[in-house]
């Protein structure tokens, strides 16, 4: 069990939930923690499935989707490297009402209920992180359900682009600026994303280019006007 935690050790404090724990706390917690490695495609855990941890991704991504009957899924969320997720249903104590499957090769931490329980109860602080991660969460899927009713297809594609200026919260759109940005997964990821089908996902792009307002280059978009595609986005 020692010689785990030390492997795991090193991975904790690359993470910003475990960033600022002293060695010493990150040793304790290190020992309810285990590393696991998905192959791409790999499903980490499904619907109904019994929740007894919760995961921080290390390296890779991992998809958070729902499956109807019929077989289509519903991409709920994207996670990335630095993020946590399961976090809530772990406190609730109730099986997962989502499916995690891995988009690439992928590392987690697997941090069990018991070493979370007993970390939360120990350090306020570290109390606090998480609550704070679940907010920003919940505080993401209203922002998600306010654009599915609010927002046509075009601008929530539109918005997709600009979330990292709205994130950095640049009040300066006012000034024309370049922007490139990497689709994290595939198009057809995205658009399930956004609600979009693959189909409409490409023709928006297809005719946001025709505009002269990106260039597309496989997973990479340019921006070519970001103030421009903006108020495109507006109208």
């Amino acid at each position: 069990m020692k010689t785990l935690a030390r492997n795991v050790q090193p991975l904790l404090s690359a993470l910003p939930l475990f960033s600022a724990l002293s060695p010493e706390e990150r040793e304790r917690i290190a020992l309810g923690c285990q590393p696991r490695q998905l192959e791409r495609c790999e499903v980490l855990f499904r619907t109904g499935d019994a929740c007894d941890a919760f995961y921080v991704v290390v390296s890779g991504q991992i998809r958070l989707f729902v499956a109807s009957a019929n077989g289509q899924g519903k991409v709920i969320e994207i996670i990335g490297p630095g993020r946590s997720f399961a976090e809530a249903i772990v406190f609730l104590g109730q099986a997962h009402i989502v499916n995690a499957q891995a988009l690439a090769d992928t590392l987690l931490v697997c941090v069990s209920k018991q070493a979370l329980l007993a970390e939360v109860e120990h350090d306020a602080r570290f109390a606090l992180r998480m609550l704070a991660g679940i907010s920003r969460r919940l505080h993401g899927l209203i922002q998600d359900v306010e654009s599915y009713a609010l927002h046509s297809g075009m601008q929530r594609l539109i918005g997709y682009l600009l979330r990292d200026v709205a994130c950095a919260g640049s009040d300066d759109l006012t000034a024309p600026m370049c922007l490139t940005v990497s689709l994290p997964a595939s198009k057809a990821t995205i658009a399930s994303r956004l609600s979009l089908t693959p189909e409409y996902f490409s023709h928006v792009l297809h005719e946001l280019e025709a505009k002269g307002l990106i260039q597309i280059d496989k997973r990479d978009i340019r921006i070519l006007d970001v103030q421009q595609l903006a108020q495109f986005g507006s109208h």
